[in-house]
């Protein structure tokens, strides 16, 4: 079965920490390359991190520093830590692979929103 579930959103001012975390099917998460995503309104959809299975990163220039994503290969799960957070980073924060396209299937997401 397919499936993805993004969790660990909601609400934080400026300058704060969230974590956020993605349970993934065995059958996407075998796949390797593992990222998350975020689409804020009115705009597309971006990568704004990526974790190799061995543990190798690349982040996008505007979270570099601030994000950190990890993953857990034994529980199918990644995660992305979120720290000095900014009104810009308000979005829906999706994971999937890093191949993911407007096709694939793409869970719920988890909506983050970073107040003033």
């Amino acid at each position: 079965q397919v499936q993805l579930v993004e969790s660990g959103g909601g609400l934080v001012q400026a300058g704060g920490s969230l974590r956020l975390s993605c349970a993934a099917s065995e059958s996407i998460f075998r796949f390797g390359v593992m990222g998350w995503y975020r689409q804020a309104p009115g705009k597309q959809r971006e990568l704004v991190a990526r974790i190799t299975p061995g543990g190798s990163t690349n982040y996008a220039d505007s979270v570099k520093g601030r994000f950190t994503i990890s993953r857990d290969n034994a529980k199918n799960t990644v995660y992305l830590q979120m720290n000095s957070l900014k009104p810009e980073d308000t979005a829906v924060y999706y994971c999937n692979t890093d191949k993911a396209t407007p096709y694939t299937y793409w869970g719920q997401g988890t909506q983050v929103t970073v107040s003033s």
